[in-house]
């Protein structure tokens, strides 16, 4: 048996017959609270994610209070999972927060990139990158870059404070949880333009 695949949440007062598994090869179900979860065993190239998930935080200058007043109203969360964040938005997180934070460089100096390596080495769960789409920034290609390889590795991405918030609220945030990975090395150029 491979090692367990994302949950989909299924609708609570769903219609589906909650006490007969699908017969369906590869599928399992489990009850869970008032919902159900479906779970897809097939092998993957995601690593798992455990119970305390990697969370980076970073934010442009222009939304860096915004993200010291998201995290100061979700600390308690926020608590429960390893934190890091680039340059000065880790200073001021750990001075507000008063919570450990591990710091990588400053985004225009390389911390959106190692931010990015983290991703690609599995060391990362979630990014929270409150970016202001409105202003230009030199650095600009490295957060494209940060961005795309977050959706390469199918890693969760809130860019503001509403998407924020649905994802520090989903239940799976407390829960183990293995991403679904498309195989890149194993797509063939015309595959991975379609």
């Amino acid at each position: 048996m491979g090692p367990l695949r994302p949950a989909v949440v299924l609708p609570p007062g769903s219609r589906e017959n909650h006490s007969i598994p699908r017969t369906q090869t590869g599928i399992t179900r489990v009850r869970k609270a008032a919902m159900l979860t479906e779970t897809i065993n097939q092998p993957t190239d995601g690593q798992p994610m455990g119970l305390r998930k990697h969370i980076a935080l970073i934010a442009h200058d222009n939304r860096k209070q915004d993200l010291v007043a998201w995290a100061r109203f979700n600390r308690g969360l926020l608590a429960a999972h390893h934190l890091s964040a680039t340059g000065s938005t880790g200073a001021l997180l750990a001075r507000e927060l008063d919570l450990e934070i591990t710091r990588v460089r400053s985004g225009p100096l390389g911390g959106d990139q190692q931010v990015g390596a983290r991703i690609a080495e599995g060391d990362l769960d979630l990014l929270i990158f409150f970016w202001d789409p409105l202003a230009p920034h030199p650095h600009d290609v490295d957060v494209k870059a940060l961005l795309r390889i977050a959706a390469v590795y199918n890693i969760p991405v809130a860019c503001n404070r509403a998407s924020a918030d649905f994802i520090i609220s989903s239940p799976l945030l407390g829960e183990p949880y293995v991403r679904q990975m498309a195989d890149h090395e194993r797509l063939g150029p015309l595959e991975q333009t379609l």
